[in-house]
């Protein structure tokens, strides 16, 4: 079966409304699967509401479906499912929503998921993902920006890809800040990870995965970083057959 994924770099491009830039890129991935509703996986979202997470589940499920519904689809949240295992494998897609992704990967450990969603993606169920989201594809987490809130039982996510994705990709170095950029941070990872390639992708930017085609998508270029090379910029439209 198709693998059919969608990456998303972030949700939202600063002065922009929520999940406004990638709504075109979101209603085609959808409108090619021909499913008008999907399971919608909320549990990165922990800063929501200041009534506990429940209620942070609860308005990120609004939230998204309010603009998923001008689109033209639906989502139903996993954290009213009785059953979540149960409710991936009857689902038509999956869509998982960016915050923090040791929470996120913390929670599909826990309700045992990892196995269940991977196995539904490589027979053919659509996967989308912004942020956390996309983080969560990769073999392990551990190329995230998130702060560790929360343990998880294990850092190794999906590998519904070969490579590591680091969302929210920034070239910039604050002036005055002592700390490493993220391409310093990357290199650190490199390091102890030598055998695999980093994809910085940077805000406005996503990567469409079917089966053994993979494009970049938006306006900026990502940076592709292993391990004894010199970080390369690819453009959209240019071939990445090498990362799959």
């Amino acid at each position: 079966m198709k693998k059919r994924l969608l990456l998303i770099s972030n949700s939202t491009n600063y002065g922009e409304p929520y999940l406004e830039w990638p709504r075109p890129y979101i209603k085609d991935f959808l409108n090619k699967t021909g499913i008008k509703r999907a399971l919608f996986i909320p549990y990165a979202g922990v800063a929501l509401s200041e009534n506990g997470i429940e209620a942070s589940y609860d308005a990120y499920e609004e939230r998204v479906n309010g603009v998923f519904n001008e689109l033209g689809f639906e989502i139903y949240s996993i954290h009213r499912e009785k059953d979540p295992q149960q409710s991936i494998k009857d689902a038509l897609a999956i869509i998982v929503g960016g915050g923090n992704t040791f929470h996120l990967v913390y929670m599909l450990h826990e309700l045992k998921l990892m196995k269940v969603i991977k196995d539904a993606v490589e027979n053919g169920l659509p996967f989308m993902g912004w942020s956390a989201g996309s983080n969560i594809a990769c073999p392990t987490m551990r190329t995230t920006n998130d702060m560790p809130i929360i343990e998880p039982e294990s850092l190794n996510c999906l590998s519904l890809i070969n490579f590591q994705i680091n969302p929210h990709y920034l070239d910039a170095s604050i002036e005055g800040h002592g700390g490493e950029t993220r391409e310093q941070r990357l290199e650190e990872f490199m390091v102890i990870n030598n055998n695999i390639y980093v994809v910085g992708l940077r805000e406005g930017t996503l990567l469409s995965i079917n089966d053994d085609e993979i494009e970049l998508m938006g306006k900026r270029p990502m940076r592709v970083f292993k391990f004894g090379q010199d970080p390369k910029e690819y453009q959209p439209g240019a071939s990445l057959s090498f990362l799959l």
